[in-house]
């Protein structure tokens, strides 16, 4: 491939200044970007080892569950018609140890939790009902049919769908698969994601800052975000603002599932990312979202990748993954409510409002009573990663004149 210059690359920004297109909201962004998600394929994987997967079809029994009447109680397994009285014990059950044969009328067994019902019997009385000997018991009072018994398929029927495709599976949905006997689940590839900070005044924290140098914190932010919705991240070598290191990076991010970049969307002479992206033949889906922080938000594709262009201000960063590349990375794996998930909530004091562009505060949460209220935080500036530490939650005030008072309903989502 032939490449453009420094000079002609400059140029070309010329062609994303500010103005050429509407800015676009939060949910026509989102649109735009789940639009052209494509779930991956799916493969088979251990149960064991499908925590945090999302199905690809849908899990079916293997077997009834229970697969046997059983027991819920220690206690004795009688017919209802023989209660009251005192029964002879004919034999003693166990779990995983059935009794050798039926229960006759007027006799009982005694059963521990998950034992088989015996064939005859209807019910089962608790142990703390009864008055029991070695070999015989007293039912004091009158049992009813099918007391304390788990009927066989009472969960479950072979064949029926345990968890539905579109499903990520956690511990009770582990639990129940084992349960119904299914070893191994059809789950969505785990997406692979390439993770790029650009910037020639980044420094990987723990080292010495020079002039002019800031540590870099979005790449570990982006991973952390993305590793928690089950991708597979690899962090690029952090890029200087030149052209070679932009092209090279990018092209190697590019035979990823996705390429998150950091940095490099404005306008400046220093911001590289979407003029190159092009250059490597990335279709330019949307550029600028009208939302605070996090505006200049860049989203491509080339082939089946997507490109996901964040702002360099870690706040503007984290807001542009809760909103637009985690709900994407969700997609690639087929999950059926990719988010954001938004919650209710009150403010607990006001707040003002941006006449363009909606707002994502961040905040404190608590409750009153069964109400979530929602406190913002001082400092809500892009840069201001140190004050978003105590935020846990991030409230969408939408764009208008004056401002939202204590006490409005609002909506929010967990960080």
């Amino acid at each position: 491939m032939r490449y453009r210059s420094a000079t002609t690359l400059a140029l070309t920004r010329v062609r994303y200044a500010p103005g050429v297109a509407a800015l676009r909201s939060i949910d026509e962004a989102l649109a735009l970007v789940l639009e052209r998600v494509r779930p991956l394929p799916a493969e088979d994987v251990p149960l064991e080892a499908a925590s945090g997967r999302v199905l690809g079809e849908p899990a079916t029994a293997a077997v009834d569950l229970p697969p046997f009447p059983s027991s819920a109680m220690d206690g004795f397994a009688v017919r209802s018609t023989d209660t009251p009285g005192a029964l002879p014990i004919a034999a003693r059950i166990a779990a995983g140890r059935p009794a050798p044969g039926p229960l006759e009328p007027g006799t009982a067994m005694a059963i521990a939790t998950g034992g088989v019902v015996p064939t005859g019997a209807d019910a089962v009385v608790p142990i703390e009902l009864v008055r029991a000997a070695e070999h015989t018991v007293e039912v004091p009072d009158p049992v009813a049919a099918g007391a304390n018994v788990r009927p066989r398929g009472g969960d479950t029927r072979a064949g029926e769908t345990v968890v539905p495709a579109g499903a990520r599976l956690g511990p009770a949905r582990i639990g129940a698969l084992g349960a119904a006997g299914i070893g191994s689940v059809r789950c969505s590839r785990r997406p692979r994601v390439a993770v790029l900070a650009t910037g020639t005044e980044l420094v990987p924290p723990g080292e010495p800052l020079g002039p002019g140098q800031v540590y870099e914190a979005n790449a570990a932010l982006v991973r952390a975000g993305l590793e928690a919705d089950g991708a597979v991240v690899r962090v690029l070598p952090r890029v200087a603002d030149d052209d070679a290191s932009h092209r090279a990076a990018l092209e190697d991010g590019l035979a990823d599932d996705v390429l998150v970049t950091s940095g490099g969307v404005s306008v400046g002479p220093h911001d590289l990312v979407r003029a190159t992206a092009a250059e490597l033949g990335v279709e330019e889906v949307l550029w600028g979202v009208a939302v605070k922080p996090g505006k200049p938000l860049f989203v491509g594709t080339r082939g089946a990748t997507l490109v996901f262009g964040l702002p360099g201000n870690p706040v503007s960063s984290l807001v542009g993954l809760e909103l637009f590349v985690r709900p994407a990375v969700r997609a690639l794996q087929g999950l059926a409510d990719p988010g954001p998930s938004w919650r209710g909530g009150i403010l607990g004091s006001a707040v003002g409002r941006n006449p363009a562009r909606d707002e994502l505060v961040r905040s404190r949460s608590g409750l009153d009573g069964d109400r979530t209220v929602l406190e913002p935080l001082s400092g809500q500036e892009s840069h201001m990663i140190a004050r978003a530490a105590a935020a846990d939650v991030l409230v969408f005030v939408a764009r208008g004149d004056g401002e939202l008072g204590a006490g409005a309903a609002v909506r929010y989502l967990t960080l």
